[in-house]
């Protein structure tokens, strides 16, 4: 007599069969949607979507050169989105934006911290928060904080989400690429 352990995985597996049928029939769409989404609006996981993207690109026999749309596609949605953060930060200000983060659970203290690194990292900072969950969707608030200059912001942003979009479609297109040969 062993003792059972039942995890209920059903949200998170509606939600991929969910994600999985709408990319079936809107791939390129649904990647740009997808991540311009997941940044103004988590828990859309890009490390969800983007290898599912990869996948069903792969089981429809696109060719490499038909996904670079896809992760062009990605990255630019996620760069859109974090401007989008970017610019609320910047235009509400270090008081008023306080006010909403506590339902975040972000104090002043913690906002403070993240300010004072993001000043000694704040280029690299952006390029790499954006191959970070969770910092993907929150670097964009200090930069916007600290008036980074909006041209610089959009390049290290639109760079590190390129190199995301990359990574995390191509892992899933070569992944459904070797199911083929294995069966």
């Amino acid at each position: 007599m062993g003792v059972s352990f039942e995890i209920s995985l059903e949200p998170f597996d509606s939600f991929l069969i969910w994600i999985t049928e709408f990319l079936s029939g809107h791939l390129y769409e649904g990647v740009f949607l997808a991540a311009l989404l997941e940044t103004i609006v988590p828990p859309i996981p890009t490390l969800a979507v983007f290898p599912t993207a990869g996948f069903l690109a792969s089981q429809e026999g696109l060719s490499i050169f038909a996904v670079i749309p896809l992760i062009i596609l990605g990255a630019l949605g996620a760069t859109i989105g974090t401007t989008v953060i970017y610019l609320v930060a910047l235009k509400l200000g270090r008081t008023i934006l306080l006010r909403y983060l506590r339902f975040v659970k972000i104090s002043e203290k913690k906002l403070e911290r993240v300010e004072i690194w993001f000043e000694k990292y704040g280029d690299k900072a952006v390029f790499l928060g954006r191959m970070i969950p969770v910092m993907r969707e929150m670097i964009s608030v200090p930069a916007g904080l600290l008036k980074m200059k909006i041209l610089k912001f959009i390049l290290y942003t639109f760079a590190g989400s390129l190199v995301w979009a990359t990574g995390t479609i191509l892992a899933g297109y070569y992944f459904g690429a070797s199911l083929d040969i294995v069966f």
